[in-house]
């Protein structure tokens, strides 16, 4: 089983729904980057998603869009959010994820990718631009020692998401609104079926659900159509409105994993 799976499964069984956090490689700036890390896994966040930075990042909303532009200005490439993401697996045991789109990685060479994510123990990567018809093409069985996490949306079919869940390792990351990442309002009762409907249908995986989440109540209100939660726009906003011991953060997490608990 995969470590990732491992980690959900055993938060799943002791009550729990596990909570991802994402933030941005070389964000806010180049050193106070593993400070925010370490606050967000240090406040209760179960698992680490780091954002490599891209200039054309599809699935993001502004806020990530922003954070990633900071990043590429401080100079933060492909090859240094590895490194980045490396140093975290040092100090903590909880699993880090990397998210990043296809160009990059195709630039910097697949082979390579793999080979410096796993010697820096990343447990797995998440590729949006990648749709399950381009699976096999592009990881061609050299993403060996990652899991590939895949995504299913709300227009995802149910066969769609069976085979969706097939590929996936890792746990299966539910979109659960349409458009790009960001901070939502409120939710409608068709985007709660849609939920309910794809967690019915994810047999081999965990699965997390993403996009949109911002408070604790959001979580309350998903919980039942998931493993777990992922949180990214509401913590990137929160550190750029900080302070420099970024304690609203610290509130913001601490409020989020709390939430998780059943």
């Amino acid at each position: 089983m995969s470590k990732i799976k491992e980690h959900i499964e055993s938060l799943n069984n002791s009550g729990r729904k596990a909570l991802s956090v994402f933030l941005t490689a070389g964000f806010p700036d180049n050193n106070k980057f593993f400070d925010t890390a370490r606050i967000i896994l240090d406040n209760g966040a179960d698992i680490l998603e780091i954002g490599i930075p891209f200039s054309d990042p599809l699935a993001d909303g502004p806020v990530i869009q922003q954070s990633s532009q900071i990043a590429l200005q401080n100079g933060i490439t492909l090859e240094k959010s590895i490194i980045a993401a490396g140093k975290l697996t040092k100090e903590f045991d909880k699993p880090i994820i990397l998210m990043g789109y296809a160009n990059p990685i195709i630039s910097f060479g697949k082979e390579n990718f793999v080979k410096a994510a796993v010697e820096n123990k990343i447990c797995g990567v998440i590729i949006p631009d990648i749709p399950i018809e381009e699976y096999d093409d592009f990881f061609e069985n050299k993403f060996a020692g990652l899991d590939t996490i895949l995504l299913t949306t709300p227009t995802s079919s149910e066969e769609r998401i069976k085979s969706i869940d097939l590929k996936s390792s890792g746990f299966v990351y539910c979109v659960s609104v349409t458009g790009t990442t960001g901070i939502r309002y409120d939710f409608s009762d068709d985007t709660l079926i849609n939920l309910e409907t794809t967690y019915r249908n994810i047999i081999k995986n965990k699965m997390m659900i993403g996009f949109g989440i911002s408070k604790p109540e959001d979580i309350k209100t998903f919980s039942p159509y998931c493993d777990g939660v992922i949180v990214g726009s509401a913590v990137i906003k929160s550190i750029m409105n900080d302070n420099n011991k970024f304690e609203k953060t610290k509130e913001l997490i601490n409020s989020l994993s709390k939430a998780c608990n059943n």
